[in-house]
């Protein structure tokens, strides 16, 4: 199974679409009187624990896939399953964390014209902390996918072998044009 790096331009998606679902919610909440919008404290906590598990998680992937075969015996043995988990779980966080941090930015515009009350002040804290946190766990989604990438097996994908093939062409080249 071969997995792909996720798109930048999804990212800026899942961002823009929570930025208008963020918005829609603030204005919905502002014209119908009930109180829809905020991020619970815990809600923030419980993300950033999120983020910080999956990576964690990712680091003990990427080293376990960086280190030399001969020292690897040495390193707890690494659950296959647990590394493709480790990924989806990095590309997950970095696209909720995209889109949750529109989430929480659109609720603050739509309440900006609103900030001297009490309540919408405290609200743009609450989802300006959020938004952040949620920035965080992108960033994080986005580095957790990188390090659970594998280095290139001794294959024809390989660097080492693509320039060992480049070498013997060029030799083979060289040694036609003598003759």
């Amino acid at each position: 199974m071969r997995m792909h790096r996720t798109p930048w331009w999804q990212y800026v998606i899942a961002l823009l679409l929570g930025l208008l679902a963020g918005a829609g919610l603030a204005k919905i909440s502002e014209s119908s009187g009930v109180s829809l919008i905020g991020a619970p404290w815990f809600v923030s906590l419980l993300l950033l624990a999120l983020g910080i598990m999956v990576l964690v998680m990712a680091l003990q992937v990427h080293q376990y896939a960086t280190t030399d075969p001969a020292k690897r015996a040495r390193l707890k043995p690494l659950n296959p399953d647990m590394a493709v988990t480790t990924l989806m779980l990095a590309k997950a966080l970095g696209l909720a964390g995209a889109a949750l941090a529109g989430w929480y930015g659109g609720q603050i515009l739509m309440i900006l014209e609103h900030l001297e009350a009490d309540y919408f002040a405290q609200t743009a804290i609450q989802c300006g902390i959020a938004a952040v946190i949620c920035l965080i766990d992108m960033a994080i989604g986005i580095v957790g996918e990188w390090l659970c990438q594998l280095p290139p097996m001794e294959g024809p994908e390989n660097p080492k072998m693509k320039e060992a093939q480049r070498r013997r062409a060029m030799a083979s080249a060289t040694a036609k044009t003598r003759h």
